[in-house]
């Protein structure tokens, strides 16, 4: 199978603090991430600065309490750091791209030569910014947290439309963090029999476990993305859904070693072993003109003598030829 791209998302675990977001996108690099994620929005793009029932968050989420402009405005990455991050993060070899959450973010993203744009779940309705994207035929990678499968279809339709055909689809289950009996990584593979071949499927996890990034891959799923922080101790409003560097890299050991174990399809195991498979031989001195009985000749270790699927036809009939105890039968 392909590699899986396993992408390491930074969002708000920089705190605000550049030389954190630095040394996140090393400790991902070092990790193993092929990529680094981050977000482009502004907290006045996203929402209102409004303090009503309807902008408060209280749907039993680590943010219940907070109001959505306060929410992104603590989570929200600089603009005037994106070209240093980009920057660096080429520097050390891993691609970076980001999500955009609006058309001015992707104008923005343009001008740094964005690699491809990751849609947000909560974005993925949102079909005027996702065609916007998809028509400067870049790679695309759209979440499905809260998306039915007739809009994840139209999605797909809107992205061939704008002449883009480069679609990767998330699993994603949109709770921080997801539980186990929520993830429904079965969804992967109907997805594949849906929406593949000339659509890739993958996995957006916010579970803390590994189980459900080897059970994505199992399935098929060719990208992971995961919230990766240098240490969760450091707070902020994903770090209870977040990786560590170490169990990161943890997680895309399992990875790896699950695209090994898959490999590929093969009825043709080597035939190294076979030398202890049974085999005809031998198994007391025959005379020619003897008749072969199940005495003489057996079905015995090791691989050497003809396959015991001969032994009903040679049984009854007459040795040619004079034969050794414990010599393989070869005919």
């Amino acid at each position: 199978m392909n590699k899986t791209f396993i992408i390491a998302e930074l969002s708000a675990n920089h705190n605000h603090d550049i030389d954190i977001a630095r040394k996140t996108i090393r400790a991902a690099k070092e990790a193993g991430a092929d990529a680094v994620k981050m977000q482009t929005y502004t907290a006045d793009t996203m929402t209102l600065d409004c303090d009503n029932e309807y902008f408060r968050i209280n749907q039993g989420t680590l943010w219940d309490g907070m109001t959505l402009h306060k929410l992104y405005q603590e989570a929200s990455t600089p603009w005037d750091w994106h070209k240093t991050l980009f920057d660096y993060a080429q520097s050390l070899g891993i691609e970076i791209f980001s999500s955009p959450f609006d058309k001015r973010a992707v104008d923005f993203l343009e001008n740094l030569n964005v690699s491809r744009y990751k849609i947000a779940s909560f974005e993925a309705t949102d079909y005027s910014l996702i065609a916007y994207a998809a028509r400067l035929n870049k790679p695309m990678i759209i979440s499905t947290g809260i998306s039915g499968l007739e809009e994840i279809t139209e999605v797909i339709d809107i992205c061939k439309a704008a002449g883009n055909n480069d679609i990767t689809i998330l699993k994603c289950t949109s709770a921080y963090p997801a539980k186990l009996e929520n993830m429904n990584i079965l969804t992967i593979a109907d997805m594949r029999r849906r929406f593949g071949p000339k659509v890739k499927i993958g996995l957006s996890d916010h579970s803390m476990n590994n189980e459900t990034v080897i059970s994505a891959v199992s399935l098929g799923a060719e990208v992971i993305e995961k919230h990766f922080i240098l240490d969760r101790s450091l707070g902020g409003p994903d770090a209870g859904f977040s990786l560590n560097a170490d169990e990161f890299k943890a997680m895309v050991q399992s990875v790896r070693n699950t695209e090994k174990v898959l490999g590929q399809i093969s009825y043709d195991e080597s035939t190294q072993n076979r030398k202890f498979a049974r085999s005809l031989f031998v198994t007391a001195d025959i005379k020619k003109g003897e008749e072969f009985t199940e005495e003489n000749i057996r079905s015995i270790r090791p691989g050497d003598g003809m396959h015991p699927k001969y032994l009903k036809d040679i049984l009854g009939k007459k040795a040619a030829k004079d034969y050794h105890f414990g010599e393989p039968f070869l005919g």
